[in-house]
């Protein structure tokens, strides 16, 4: 099963292809994402991630997922039976083309401060980048919904979060108490 993700994956970004990404058709497309993860990606829903300027291959790699059932959501299962590997590629430039969530004033200095020092404690940069705005299929975290940051902490610490990045986020999260998730998911969501 993983072998077949990686040949499907690397047909999508790995290889030339005769059909580059369309950043309008992706537009269109995001139609169908619009009523959770918001306009221009931005989403207003518990729990449900921002897609604004979220790295390309990143949902690129996400969608794919979604689609073999290796990551599990009842929610997304209907979308992604529609996606062909074209619609994959284009939704991810749409979404990596948007701009990111406005900065929200930090409400708690003091918690950031935490949550800094467990970022760079488990050197959470070191994937996720400097700034945090992630990197080939690594996400982007700065400026995404605190409620959601905290759900994928904890479901990367418990192993229900299967599919990309699972082996190192399980590792880093599994060690991390519930008031470094917190601190982090709120100083992640401030940046």
């Amino acid at each position: 099963m993983r072998y077949a993700l990686l040949l499907i994956f690397a047909s999508l970004i790995g290889l030339p292809s005769t059909h580059a990404a369309d950043i309008t058709a992706g537009k269109e497309k995001a139609e169908l994402c619009i009523g959770c993860h918001g306009e221009n990606g931005i989403s207003q829903m518990e729990n449900v991630p921002s897609l604004a300027a979220q790295v390309d291959q990143f949902t690129q790699w996400q969608l794919i997922f979604f689609r073999a059932g290796t990551r599990k959501s009842e929610e997304m299962k209907p979308i992604v039976e529609q996606l062909d590997n074209n619609d994959i590629r284009n939704l991810g430039a749409y979404f990596a083309s948007l701009q990111p969530p406005e900065k929200k004033p930090d409400d708690d200095p003091d918690l950031s401060a935490k949550g800094k020092q467990a970022a760079a404690g488990r050197r959470c940069a070191s994937c996720h980048l400097d700034s945090y705005a992630g990197t080939k299929a690594v996400s982007r975290l700065a400026g995404q919904r605190e409620d959601y940051l905290l759900k994928a902490l904890r479901d990367y610490k418990s192993g229900v979060r299967a599919g990309g990045g699972m082996a190192a986020m399980a590792e880093v999260a599994y060690s991390l108490s519930e008031e470094e998730i917190v601190a982090l998911a709120h100083y992640l969501a401030h940046l």
